[in-house]
């Protein structure tokens, strides 16, 4: 019995008692929610529902526990119920119906845990969007695995997602950027306000071999090509570290795009009609301390130059525009004073910031090697980028390392950790989790163990106590998917991996024998509890392949 059909069932249950008493069962929540009580003792899953009804019924708590218990004590698939305290439900499965959990798992493979629980909603998704200007660096690789972790969780519970990079491709850090390119070519210092690293060299004389006689050229014109030129090649080498990283985007959006089109005067337009701009001193505002902004925000200067934020409202807009209901946008730390001055635009627009934008900040992350953090790149010459830390450890460990902490803690990615083949590494000991289920299955499979049809399978014979562990790990996969698609936290699939799957598996394999030893007859446990490593298999997978990190059967 799964926990959504134990939760239907106690629901049942109270309609029943409901109907009984005369009382008027819409008052009933939609959905029952069910705990996990920390002490193994006080049952399987726990019910504060009368307390919840009692005020609003009118009946003591404990009174409608004991009609809740009496009628629940009755239902197929529970053993016990008892009330405890001021009115909580204790609740017992029987052993058939805590068992028969393993063949729904096997039974639905990649679908278990995926849910409608998002469906309906439409979601723009933005992440990384780092300045075609260097390398990826490790911040933006933070992004890079939380955000596919996040958009595959929200697709994964019913979401319409679109991934999004947006490439700024227009203003003074991209002049700087061509500035640098040109000093490179000509054997000169970088700019004071340029960039450096070995990574300038290359590109320029990548330039230079599309483009022979480019130092032939005027300087203006010259910057132009290793504008142009070096933009692109920059953004191709970001795109393919991303790839083999294995993030990919649906959508990656030019900001340049926006100004050609005329959509940051179309934006204006409609903040304008709104009623939300002023003009003071030659330059256009909008207003943006109207919603909580700490300081109104210019639009367009004096000179008749548009701001960054003109863009910034621009692209919401478009976004918008384009049918996303929600708008999530992933930023650094050093963008937390953004989140004011967004959601006031989001309102100026006329939009709910609440319905319509989510801004998440993710903090710094340290590379450490000995107890030291690693300060830079050998060839970007002032952060540790994507490359640096997928030679330092991997791909599969790098992507489970940034997203298994909150995004809102900094993290230290410690080399020797994350690299050794023990248990204190934590994917390594998730992994190791999976591939020992599959040695598991292979040996079965050399003794002439199999799982049978499923119509044999005796769910009442994992009785065992670390059994009836591991099958409630198991069950609460989809409640921890639903709550980690819509907290936004990724991180916690990775801990729950650990903490509950990989741990009650590696008890259960110490203590429950699944293959039999020497001449020992097959028995119907033996194909019970194959049923219950394969279903242990199959979570560890899922929950893996939504972390964007393989789940090897040999390791």
């Amino acid at each position: 019995m799964t926990p959504a059909n134990l939760a239907e069932v106690v629901r049942t249950a109270a309609q029943a008692v409901f109907i009984s008493r005369g009382l008027d069962p819409s008052l009933l929540p939609e959905s029952v929610t069910l705990e996990r009580p920390r002490n193994p003792e006080h049952g399987d899953y726990a019910s504060t529902l009368a307390m919840q009804l009692a005020k609003r019924v009118g009946v003591p708590p404990r009174e409608l526990a004991a009609g809740l218990a009496d009628e629940l004590s009755r239902a197929v698939g529970i053993k016990s119920v008892e009330i405890a305290g001021p009115g909580f439900l204790n609740i017992r499965l029987d052993a058939a119906a805590a068992g028969q959990l393993a063949r729904v798992v096997v039974e639905a493979g990649r679908a278990y845990g995926r849910s409608d629980v998002l469906a309906g909603e439409r979601i723009n998704l933005e992440f990384v969007s780092a300045n075609p200007t260097g390398p990826v660096h490790i911040g933006g690789v933070r992004w890079a695995a939380v955000g596919d972790a996040l958009s595959r969780l929200l697709r994964a519970t019913g979401a319409d997602v679109t991934t999004e990079y947006y490439f700024n491709d227009a203003g003074s850090q991209i002049d700087r950027f061509a500035r640098s390119l040109l000093a490179a070519a000509k054997g000169e210092p970088a700019p004071e306000d340029g960039y450096g690293g070995e990574y300038i060299a290359e590109i320029a004389a990548a330039v230079q071999a599309l483009h022979p006689d480019v130092l032939d050229r005027p300087d203006a014109v010259a910057q132009e090509v290793f504008r142009v030129e070096g933009v692109a090649l920059m953004f191709d080498e970001i795109r393919s570290s991303l790839d083999q990283f294995g993030v990919r985007f649906d959508v990656y959006f030019n900001e340049k795009d926006l100004h050609d089109r005329g959509e940051l005067d179309l934006a204006l337009v409609r903040l304008t009609d709104q009623g939300r701009t002023y003009e003071l001193e030659g330059a256009t505002w909008l207003r943006t301390t109207d919603f909580g902004d700490d300081k109104d925000r210019v639009l367009r200067k004096s000179n008749g130059e548009w701001t960054y934020f003109a863009a910034d409202c621009a692209y919401y807009l478009d976004k918008r525009e384009r049918g996303f209901g929600r708008v999530v946008i992933m930023l650094g730390a050093d963008h937390h004073g953004y989140v004011g001055r967004m959601r006031a635009m989001a309102a100026c627009f006329g939009d709910d910031p609440d319905q319509t934008l989510e801004i998440l900040i993710g903090q710094l992350v340290n590379l450490v090697r000995d107890g030291q953090p690693l300060r830079m790149s050998k060839r970007a010459g002032t952060v540790v980028t994507l490359e640096d830390l997928v030679e330092a450890i991997g791909v599969d460990a790098a992507r489970y390392a940034l997203a298994r902490y909150s995004s809102d803690s900094p993290i230290d990615i410690d080399v020797e950790l994350w690299t050794r083949a023990k248990s204190d590494n934590p994917v390594y000991y998730v992994q190791y989790a999976g591939a020992r289920t599959a040695g598991v299955s292979r040996h079965a499979a050399e003794v002439g163990l199999t799982r049978g049809e499923p119509d044999a399978f005796r769910p009442e014979l994992l009785a065992h106590e670390k059994e009836n562990e591991l099958l409630k790990a198991l069950a609460e996969y989809p409640a921890v998917l639903a709550t980690a698609a819509e907290l936004r936290e990724p991180h916690r699939v990775a801990r729950y991996l650990e903490e509950q799957v990989a741990q009650s598996f590696h008890r259960f394999y110490d203590n429950c024998q699944v293959v039999p030893k020497g001449d020992e007859e097959i028995t119907d446990l033996h194909r019970a509890r194959l049923w219950l490593v394969d279903a242990t298999r199959t979570v560890i997978a899922n929950g893996l392949e939504l972390l964007g990190v393989s789940a090897p059967e040999k390791m």
